[in-house]
């Protein structure tokens, strides 16, 4: 048995896991999908002190007072930047690093340092327009993320929160050697991708040290094709 952690991406919550978790589960592992501060059912506690170290911390806290081992930790998307950290906290529990059409950061960047110049200047006009200077209100229309049946939309739209702007601007550190042997998988969902991801499957796909994978659906994979995912993910499983 495996102890899958799944986390989620910018304005999305736990809930966003619920078709993928089940599929888990059935194969007899544990699954637990932490909702980061500020997002989701924890929207309440947004504030301009939220930063990316608050989130690493969210997931930190689920292994420790969980007691897990051997891991496969999963982020999606913006999460790419939050399992970053925590693996370089807690490598002894992870088995399995997956990246879902997520960031994989380098030394000393933060996920604005990926984001074309124009976007992040549109993250900040929007924040301060819409959100006190410090919570970002979704940008995308869903279609960007793939999900455009009626049944999807219904079902994400009202759930999708601000996020917290800081932990966008927030660097991660990488220097454990111990984070950096721990197995990695990286899930590239091509129909429609999101530009902004390319630069990373482009460094990591013929990366012989990693796990590359082309899932053809949509960025919000755990939404528009649940099975295809959850496969994948029981693939990285010890």
């Amino acid at each position: 048995m495996s102890n899958y952690v799944l986390v989620h991406g910018a304005w999305h919550g736990g809930w966003c896991w619920k078709r993928v978790s089940p599929l888990l589960q059935a194969s007899g592992h544990q699954v637990f999908s932490p909702t980061l501060t500020g997002l989701g059912e924890r929207a309440h506690l947004i504030s301009e002190n939220v930063g990316l170290e608050t989130h690493i911390k969210d997931v930190l806290a689920v292994l420790e007072f969980e007691d897990l081992r051997d891991v496969v930790l999963v982020g999606h998307s913006f999460a790419g930047m939050v399992i970053t950290g925590v693996a370089e906290k807690a490598a002894e529990r992870i088995s399995h690093l997956v990246y879902l059409d997520a960031f994989v950061p380098e030394n000393g960047k933060s996920l604005a340092d990926y984001q074309p110049p124009e976007i992040w200047r549109l993250f900040q006009e929007k924040s301060h327009e819409q959100g006190d200077g410090f919570k970002l209100p979704l940008v995308f229309p869903l279609e960007a993320f793939g999900v455009t049946k009626e049944d999807d939309v219904n079902w994400v739209r009202p759930r999708l929160t601000p996020h917290p702007l800081k932990t966008k601007s927030d660097p991660v550190f990488v220097s454990d050697p111990n984070a950096a042997r721990i197995p990695r998988t990286y899930i590239y969902c091509s129909a429609p991708a999101v530009g902004v991801f390319d630069q990373f499957a482009d460094r990591l796909r013929q990366n012989a040290s990693w796990r590359y994978v082309d899932l053809a659906t949509g960025h919000d994979a755990m939404v528009t094709a649940p099975q295809e995912l959850a496969k994948l993910l029981l693939e990285c499983a010890t």
